[in-house]
């Protein structure tokens, strides 16, 4: 039977296993000089991934990548396939936690260390075009003026990525599509690149190891059931909300959905109402 099952490094597991190894960091070194625009003269990997980590690690949680570059900068980098609706908020979080946690006791404040946090998404967040974005605080009537400088954060839009005229001598672009799969523009960056051509070789090795396949699907089935529990608990507590709150609830929750622009025929199917009382309800809240 074929195995039409396609690896590719938005999978959370191979992501790690290729940019959060001992002894294989110098493909996080090189795909943060891509990004930050800096030299990365030094780079610890802390959160480092064996394979018996990665089967631990194969249900639940997220293995975000932590590294330190150059003494004094601590770098997270997490990979989100999904929009949970919270990557801002839960990025100033972390990041918060990070400066907290790294910060030795009785350092001065001006001596903390730098904290840039890295999202790679597989959604599209921000309102433009460009699909790679970094932020500054500034003083609002003096946009000259930066503050909070040490804390950074990176978005990368993927699906902004594939729809951009990309410039494949760029070496982030390079890095850009070995993430997201495109073989055709792998095969250029190859070309011009030797780091990534070994990249996508020690990738190559790394699907083509029985366990690690394993451990890679076990990993997607536990976030198929994740998500899949969250969507059926979800339509479970609406009808169980109907059915305990009577017609006060099934009306305010025609109210909810009134407001999302469902339609009348849906809306009479989900809370069981007839359809002549949600238009007397909509009429209602046009007053």
């Amino acid at each position: 039977m074929k195995n039409n099952y396609i690896y590719t490094l938005k999978n959370d597991i191979l992501f790690k296993a290729l940019f959060g190894r001992e002894g294989k960091e110098k493909y996080l070194r090189y795909f943060l000089e891509a990004l930050l625009e800096i030299t990365i003269y030094e780079i610890e990997i802390i959160t480092e991934y064996t394979l018996e980590q990665l089967t631990k690690e194969q249900k639940g949680g997220r293995l975000d990548i932590l590294a330190r570059i150059n003494h004094s900068i601590y770098v997270n980098i997490e990979l989100q396939i999904r929009d949970e609706k919270n990557i801002e908020e839960r990025t100033l979080y972390y990041a918060s936690r990070l400066l907290t946690e790294k910060s030795q006791k009785g350092e001065k404040y001006e001596e903390l260390d730098n904290v840039i946090m890295v999202n790679i998404l597989d959604y599209e967040l921000l309102g433009f075009n460009e699909f790679v974005s970094d932020t500054v605080t500034v003083i609002n009537k003096h946009r000259e003026y930066e503050t909070i400088k040490n804390q950074k954060f990176y978005y990368i839009e993927l699906p902004k990525f594939r729809k951009s005229n990309i410039d494949i001598n760029d070496p982030l672009n390079q890095w850009l599509a070995l993430i997201d799969n495109n073989e055709e523009m792998i095969k250029m960056a190859m070309v011009r690149n030797k780091t990534i051509k070994e990249a996508k070789e020690e990738l190559d090795k790394l699907t083509a190891d029985p366990k690690m396949r394993g451990i890679i699907k076990l990993r997607d089935k536990w976030e198929r059931d994740y998500y899949n529990d969250i969507a059926c608990a979800k339509d479970e507590g609406i009808e169980q909300g109907i059915e305990r709150g009577g017609n006060d609830a099934r009306e305010e929750i025609a109210k909810a959905l009134l407001k999302t622009n469902l339609s009348i025929d849906d809306i009479s199917k989900s809370t069981k109402l007839s359809k002549d009382a949600i238009e007397k309800i909509k009429s209602k809240m046009k007053c």
